[in-house]
């Protein structure tokens, strides 16, 4: 297909962007993509650390799928070596490396997740095993040569843990590394990577000068605020929405979040046209509550579908603006004259995804029967004759409790 000018392509790259380095050759790697007809290789190393993408890792991917849809090839990489290695960024201390059996079961379930935004057909995914996994210990000392100690301790979560005293394995050392092998292999044009990748994305461009290659791009895309508010979206800190969750969830998670993201959110992890942004701004800011049921019906399709978004908006608005429970709620049964732990119910409805979890929701007052929220963890549920109960957990989730 034929590539849009460049300052078009641009205005699409610049989307959300935190910083291009340097942006001035990238637009000399896009004149000359179009002036010869030839896309961009455009690399983007995911380790399948875990099985679960969120709304977090969107960010980066639909960039990606932008350049995909400007006509340049979209490589994917699968780094299934890194991933034995552990990247430390954004850590304070070693992160613990996966075993074989773990990375392979997460990277297909992050591949089956990652195409529902990426085109899986313009997509070119590889494994970094199949060429860092070859080296032998005379090629890791070479490559080892390419930086100094003290430019590896400008790396920020290097330094603040080597003036903490805290410890710093050789090993990690490699990661930077491994990942700028990545972009000599692939002669790789432009690396997408999150602000807390910068310095390996600019390892790449050393490591490709080194190799007499013209050094790739660095883009970086910011990290995603999750629903509290205030840290990036992790489910570590439990402030994430899941990209297959189900829509309802979907729907009312983002209604939850605080005003001053709605628009972030929309620039960052929607497709709305570049133009039609600054209206969807303006509405952020003068109506933010219906500005939140644009995004959280916007997000729920993109997922979902349009059916599924109405029937989620809906639910929504009968459940918590009606407070009426859905003609559809599931209904548990349990024996007439048995005693359930509630814990065990929940487990049973799926509503949370731990016992932990469950824990932390009725510590906060998120767990009620018949409107009577309950306090207590130990909790459990009587059932006597025709028992037929509600029971509400978080702000959405409903079912019927009935005795049989």
């Amino acid at each position: 297909m034929p590539f849009l000018p460049v300052d078009e392509q641009l205005e699409v790259i610049r989307r959300g962007t935190v910083e291009i380095v340097p942006e001035e050759e990238l637009v000399e790697k896009l004149e000359k993509s179009k002036k010869n007809n030839q896309p961009l290789k455009i690399k983007l190393g995911c380790d399948p650390t875990r099985p679960d993408l969120h709304l977090g890792h969107s960010v980066i991917l639909r960039k990606l799928r932008q350049f995909q849809d400007l006509g340049h090839e979209a490589i994917l990489i699968i780094g299934d070596f890194t991933a034995m290695i552990g990247d430390p960024t954004g850590q304070n201390e070693t992160r613990p490396a996966l075993s074989e059996v773990e990375i392979k079961e997460n990277a297909e379930t992050y591949l089956e997740q990652a195409t529902q935004i990426l085109d899986e057909d313009k997509t070119t995914i590889v494994y970094n095993s199949d060429w860092l996994g070859t080296m032998h210990f005379q090629d890791v000392i070479k490559l080892a040569s390419k930086l100094t100690v003290a430019r590896m301790i400008e790396r920020d979560d290097f330094s603040r843990r080597f003036e903490a005293n805290e410890p710093i394995s050789l090993h990690e050392f490699l990661y930077p590394l491994a990942q700028g092998q990545d972009s000599v292999h692939l002669r790789s044009d432009v690396e997408l990577g999150g602000t807390d990748q910068k310095f390996n994305l600019l390892v790449g461009r050393e490591l490709q000068k080194d190799d007499g290659q013209e050094p790739q791009i660095c883009l970086m895309m910011p990290l995603l605020v999750g629903t509290d508010g205030t840290k990036k979206m992790s489910k570590s800190y439990d402030n994430y929405i899941g990209i297959t969750e189900e829509a309802n969830d979907m729907y009312g998670k983002v209604l939850s979040i605080p005003d001053d993201l709605i628009y972030p959110w929309f620039e960052l992890i929607t497709d709305i046209p570049v133009d039609d942004l600054p209206k969807y701004k303006k509405k952020a800011e003068e109506d933010p509550r219906n500005a939140k049921h644009d995004l959280a019906f916007t997000l729920t399709a993109m997922y979902h579908g349009g059916s599924a978004a109405k029937e989620a908006r809906n639910y929504f608005e009968q459940t918590v603006i009606n407070k009426e429970i859905s003609d559809e709620a599931p209904t548990y049964e349990y024996e007439a004259g048995s005693e359930v732990r509630l814990l065990d119910i929940i487990a049973d409805t799926g509503f949370t995804e731990s016992n932990g979890q469950t824990k932390r929701l009725i510590k906060q007052g998120g767990v009620s029967i018949d409107d009577e929220k309950i306090t207590d963890k130990g909790y459990r549920v009587s059932f006597e004759e025709n028992t037929e109960l509600v029971l509400k957990v978080g702000k959405r989730n409903f079912c019927y409790l009935k005795s049989k």
